[in-house]
């Protein structure tokens, strides 16, 4: 697993509140994988991304099957080799392996229940279009919300090889995979265990999933993540939203072309931050290396492409959020 824009610190030289959260990760998850570890660089955002993932994906009392398949049917709209794959082999832990591979090789699950799940996953990518809206309960739909962000800051910041070579993708090696992992998989979660680590005070506004763990986490990674849009000026982060809710998932035929011509017009220092922020939003995989060492001439850190790319990813995120029907918000 590789990363393509720079190269995180140790987990092991993690301290403070990023340590808290590799050491959740261990005890809870697969350890501090390469996804956290990518937005260890802003650990506010690192903070509420796990607590969000945990509280929807891993506790309660809803099936973890449903969930994974959610994870991976939303990750195969958005274009998310990486998170597609690690939630194949995560659905083998569960011991799902028919369906595991069903999702790998692109098809509609047998069983109706399952068919019927994947899709309205799916549909969640274009909401407006399809008439989004969610049936589920706060782990079922902020599962979905979680793969919507986690999806973008994959395919922006890492490699979509999960193991070296592409290995996963042999139906052999993510069964194997999934039964190395089936004990953790399996294990049951207490709700609520990662709200410490977003601060005390934190609440979930009215609206989606009310106070529950999966809305206080949601609430608390869109004010983090939204704090990325203060790199970029106003008119840069009205074409950021505006685009979000006009084209409403539509992936670019051509992203770099399409992103070029939509920062036409905008003052010249906000153009290469704007153009990252689309990207994020629509088909991160296309940022690439010229505009990362752009944006680095005026913003030098990690933390600060992270913060950016994260912004492009909970616009998009949050878009899916407010299709939600009134009746389950």
């Amino acid at each position: 697993m590789t990363y393509r824009f720079f190269t995180p610190a140790r987990a092991s030289a993690a301290t403070g509140l990023t340590s808290e959260v590799y050491r959740q990760l261990r005890d809870e998850f697969l350890g501090p994988v390469p996804t956290f570890q990518a937005l260890s660089a802003v650990p506010e955002v690192l903070a509420a991304t796990w607590a969000l993932m945990r509280e929807a994906l891993l506790a309660g009392e809803v099936s973890r099957v449903d969930r994974e398949l959610v994870a991976s049917a939303v990750s195969r709209a958005n274009r998310c080799r990486f998170c597609v794959d690690a939630h194949v082999m995560l659905l083998h832990a569960l011991g799902e392996h028919e369906l595991a591979e069903v999702i790998a090789r692109g098809e509609a699950p047998s069983e109706p229940r399952y068919a019927e799940l994947a899709a309205w996953a799916e549909a969640s990518r274009s909401p407006v279009a399809a008439d989004w809206s969610s049936p589920h309960g706060p782990e079922v739909t902020g599962t979905l919300l979680a793969f919507h962000f986690v999806n973008r800051i994959v395919s922006a910041l890492l490699d979509p090889d999960l193991l070296p070579g592409g290995l996963q993708r042999s139906a052999v090696v993510r069964s194997v995979g999934g039964r190395l992992y089936a004990r953790t998989a399996r294990e049951p979660k207490e709700a609520g265990r990662s709200l410490p680590l977003l601060g005390p005070g934190r609440a979930a506004p009215p609206g989606w999933a009310g106070d529950s763990p999966v809305g206080v986490a949601y609430a608390s990674l869109k004010r983090a993540a939204m704090q990325g849009g203060e790199l970029l000026g106003d008119v840069a982060r009205q074409t950021v939203t505006a685009t979000v809710r006009w084209e409403d998932g539509r992936y670019p035929a051509r992203p770099a072309e399409w992103a070029t011509d939509l920062i036409r017009d905008l003052p010249g220092t906000d153009r290469v931050g704007t153009r990252i922020a689309l990207l994020a939003a629509f088909a991160p995989s296309a940022i690439r290396a010229g505009d990362v060492a752009l944006w680095r001439l005026s913003h030098p850190d990690d933390a600060d492409l992270v913060r950016l790319v994260a912004y492009g990813a909970i616009t998009a995120t949050d878009h899916v959020a407010q299709a939600l029907s009134p009746a389950h918000l």
